[in-house]
């Protein structure tokens, strides 16, 4: 909208000497696409399969670039990879991909052995959870995750008067998790962050469809750290 309007004020202005507003209006589409999508060359082959007009490519390349700085300055991320994260897809970077490819999630997981339905009650599985080795548990339902507890978050709940309600009441649609292909040192910045020793491996497509799980036990044993797990 704003290129054809520049495009129709240049027109009454300088009819001689400058485009059709549909010209104008086209740079536009371009500028815009290329700003949002952060892709200024597909914006340029775009237009110009639509045209094949040669002479709106060198404005668009300029405005594309000018789009392109503005949008990156007022927001780092391309829209689609943020809408990607909202629901829960987390897709490699190229600064993720040349880390070391060796000391990854893949290669310090293991299957989901133990976990507590989303349908216990808080106090049952406080019961469950103490007889484990573990001070976090994975919460599903039907083999879907939907969240992690520790088992202090379970005692608090229990001494807030909700020992008799379900751990759905607890659980939120966030929760700390890594992916196989995400370095191990992620792996230890979330336990840390989230105070928790188990975090769930899940889909990159999907992140309530687990993969396995990652302890802080088997990381560190992974580094060459004995210990047992739970002792920290």
């Amino acid at each position: 909208m704003l290129g054809g309007i520049v495009g129709t004020v240049a027109q009454k202005v300088s009819p001689g000497h400058v485009a059709a507003p549909g010209a104008y209006a086209l740079v536009g589409m371009g500028t815009a696409f290329a700003g949002i999508v952060r892709a200024p060359m597909t914006s340029v082959v775009m237009i110009f399969e639509t045209t094949r007009d040669y002479a709106v490519i060198v404005p668009l390349m300029i405005s594309n670039l000018v789009s392109l700085f503005i949008s990156s300055r007022f927001q780092p991320k391309p829209i689609y990879e943020v809408l990607a994260e909202q629901d829960g897809i987390h897709l490699p970077t190229a600064e993720t991909r040349s880390q070391d490819g060796q000391r990854r999630v893949a290669r310090a997981m293991r299957e989901v052995t133990e976990s507590l339905e989303i349908s216990l009650t808080v106090q049952a599985a406080i019961e469950k959870a103490e007889g484990s080795a573990y001070q976090s548990w994975l919460i599903v339902d039907k083999q879907l995750l939907h969240g992690v507890l520790s088992l202090e978050m379970l005692k608090k709940a229990a001494e807030g008067g909700d020992g008799a309600e379900t751990l759905a009441k607890l659980v939120d649609g966030h929760f700390p998790h890594v992916h196989v292909d995400q370095p191990l040192i992620l792996a230890l910045e979330r336990m840390g962050a989230a105070h928790l020793d188990v975090l769930p491996v899940v889909s990159r497509a999907d992140v309530h469809r687990l993969e396995g799980m990652v302890t802080l036990q088997d990381v560190l044993s992974f580094y060459g750290f004995g210990g047992t797990i739970g002792s920290s």
